[in-house]
């Protein structure tokens, strides 16, 4: 008993002691007045995630702070007014639960593969924040056009399902038609029109949001682009409004040093600091990246044409900050999918790159198979691998495009790439002395990084680009 008696006593004092020190500093609340490594720690997040200026981290939980604590809190739906007693402004249990978790996993379902789609994210949906079935398009007149039937199965009972679960039902409208974009924009009563038919469309149908993703635009057509989306957002009243944006690269990966710079290399069709104004989350297509990186060309090894490259992603994200885009609301788009290309090798210059199709993994994976070929994982973190083409049908067939039509004919001259010998060589079995062709897709381990690349820079989470079924089934253990 008296041994037991001298041992509480002590271990009071310790407690004592550590819970006035910054050793339980991570389980205090935290409001105006308080100070400590705890409130460095609070302030360090708020500002990776856009929400508290940089090098504002002082230790001193003061009036800006709390202005962060509160637009947070506001945000993510715990509290919008009230007193520091009722919460508003207070860093307590239920803000710190929510700050930590508030990284988001989000996805796209595409019209043309509704079922397969559906059946792939429904079991999955505690996972996600938000889903986007790529469904709506709009006409050359301007009016909106139901390409995915959302009236009817598998929406609807999908649509109910996800609701249950809490999670965001974001429907997008895609536009890729430069011409028309302008024109209905550019005038004040079609743009309106424009605007009203989808904030309508929002409402009728008890949507959360909706996704605006209109590519191809005009750098004429800027300005009308951020009325319109000013005008939307006035509209939309608590719905969410999402805005996917087609990637802004830093000229230094556009041009090699010594290459003339046209005068209209930045004449760009989005305007970020508008944007940042009116959208809630701004997702940046960062896939589809092929032979466009000319400083990563140079250096990575060869055949190199990754759909998407983590240090190619790592500027357009730094190019979206730069242009006034808050790191809270940048969503970074992450592919689930490859490219297949046929590649030509130029004596002494480089290879030329003519891309074929696109196509879901098990393609690939197949072909591979059949040839007794190994995928590795190859320059850019994807998985690759090149073949010669005559142990094939001249015409594969199976592909599965993540764009509406099947093949393409661009052709790319990559003037230099690294040697291609030694690691970072993916599954070579082709004689480069020739024409081969080369596959480079993104698999769970390469989707894995971009969520790492994501969490390291701040941003508000992910979403991919494309769920129908066909992706790598690893992808769900690493959106978590």
């Amino acid at each position: 008993m008296k041994k037991t008696f001298k041992i509480v006593p002590f271990l009071i004092i310790c407690l004592a002691f550590f819970a006035n020190s910054d050793v339980l500093a991570a389980e205090r609340s935290l409001s105006s007045g308080f100070s400590g490594s705890d409130v460095i720690a609070l302030q360090d997040k708020l500002i990776a995630r856009g929400y508290l200026a940089s090098g504002k981290n002082t230790g001193y939980f003061g009036s800006l702070t709390e202005a962060a604590v509160k637009k947070f809190q506001c945000e993510v739906g715990i509290i919008c007014s009230g007193t520091r007693a009722s919460g508003y402004g207070v860093y307590g249990p239920r803000t710190q639960a929510a700050l930590l978790s508030s990284f988001e996993f989000s996805g796209w379902i595409p019209y043309w593969r509704t079922s397969t789609g559906t059946q792939d994210v429904l079991p999955h949906l505690s996972q996600l924040k938000s889903i986007m079935p790529f469904v709506y398009t709009v006409k050359t007149n301007g009016k909106l056009n139901d390409a995915g039937e959302m009236s009817k199965e598998p929406w609807v009972s999908f649509i109910a399902a996800a609701k249950q679960a809490k999670v965001r039902v974001v429907p997008t409208v895609m536009w890729g038609d430069g011409d028309a974009i302008h024109r209905i924009l550019s005038n004040q009563t079609t743009r309106i029109a424009l605007e009203d038919e989808i904030a309508n469309l929002v409402k009728q149908n008890n949507f959360d949001g909706i996704d605006i993703d209109f590519e191809a635009k005009k750098h004429e057509t800027i300005d009308y682009f951020s009325t319109f989306l000013k005008g939307l957002y006035q509209r939309m009243g608590n719905k969410w409004v999402y805005c996917t944006v087609e990637a802004r690269m830093p000229l230094d990966h556009r041009y090699l040093p010594g290459q003339t710079i046209p005068p209209d290399a930045q004449d760009y069709a989005n305007d970020y600091a508008q944007m940042n104004k009116y959208c809630d989350r701004i997702e940046i297509m960062a896939y589809d990246q092929g032979t466009i990186d000319q400083r990563l060309n140079a250096v990575r090894t060869a055949p190199y044409a990754p759909v998407a490259d983590p240090d190619w992603v790592e500027g357009l994200v730094s190019m979206a900050v730069k242009g006034g885009v808050a790191k809270n609301k940048i969503i970074l788009g992450v592919p689930t999918y490859g490219y297949e290309y046929k590649v030509t090798p130029i004596a002494g210059s480089g290879y030329e790159y003519q891309r074929l199709w696109a196509f879901n993994p098990k393609y690939a994976i197949d072909i591979a198979a059949k040839l007794g070929i190994v995928p590795s994982r190859n320059s850019a973190g994807e998985m690759g691998f090149s073949y010669d083409a005559k142990l094939l049908e001249p015409a594969p067939t199976g592909t599965d495009s993540t764009l509406t039509q099947q093949q393409t004919t661009a052709t790319t001259t990559v003037a230099e790439n690294a040697p291609s010998t030694g690691s970072g060589q993916a599954g070579l079995q082709a004689n480069t002395s020739q024409s081969f062709n080369y596959f480079s897709w993104s698999d769970a381990q390469a989707i894995a990084d971009k969520i790492a690349l994501a969490r390291k820079l701040g941003l508000r989470g992910v979403a991919v680009f494309k769920f129908d079924g066909g992706e790598d089934p690893g992808m769900w253990e690493v959106l978590k």
